[in-house]
């Protein structure tokens, strides 16, 4: 697929991201008509972007490409586990190993370092690693309450192709936006206008 900038709007949120940042972060790659993806994490400026308007970083970290690498890679563990959850499959280990690595990654207290001069001492990890790996974990940690909790039951995939997103469906709504809606409807539409023997 072609991965277009963000030129165009991405569609609205889903029911369900504004509770749920891991929900937020699966739907942050978006397939649109006509083949082409819409990253919402294709640069680290677009991946700090992205975490700051979810209060998961400072508008200022200058975020480099091996986080935003790690921030797309556990992204596509949780859409792994979302189509798992959602088909009823079984999930890849990969998948839960790497949810369980982000949640177990951030240090809860300043760690011991030794210094050969002047001895031990306490310190946090470098700042900019210190605030990804934190911010992995909360999404990592967000999907597995998503997956364990109440909602599971309402995970599902939009049901309007080529779309990608996941979302809580609400009542019967199996779509993620107006949009899809209107382009399934249409879609059965036609092809109930286009199927033999319906003169």
């Amino acid at each position: 697929m072609k991965e277009v900038p963000m030129a165009e709007p991405a569609p609205p949120p889903v029911q369900g991201e504004e509770e749920h940042p891991s929900l937020a972060l699966a739907n942050s790659t978006i397939a649109m008509p006509g083949g082409r993806t819409v990253d919402l994490l294709g640069t680290p400026a677009q991946a700090n972007r992205w975490l700051t308007e979810r209060g998961l970083a400072p508008v200022d970290v200058a975020m480099q490409e091996m986080c935003a690498t790690q921030l797309r890679s556990l992204r596509e563990q949780i859409r792994s586990l979302f189509a798992s959850r959602a088909a009823g499959l079984p999930a890849l280990p990969a998948a839960v190993a790497a949810i369980n690595d982000a949640m177990t990654r951030v240090p809860t207290a300043p760690l011991l370092h030794w210094d050969e001069k002047t001895g031990p001492y306490r310190a946090t990890p470098h700042p900019t690693t210190a605030i990804v790996d934190h911010a992995l974990a909360t999404l990592a940690a967000d999907a597995a309450d998503l997956l364990t909790g109440p909602d599971a039951e309402r995970l599902t995939a939009c049901g309007s192709p080529p779309c990608n997103r996941y979302l809580l469906r609400h009542g019967r709504r199996h779509w993620c936006s107006t949009r899809c809606g209107d382009r399934a409807r249409a879609a059965r539409a036609y092809a109930r206008r286009t199927r033999p023997g319906t003169d």
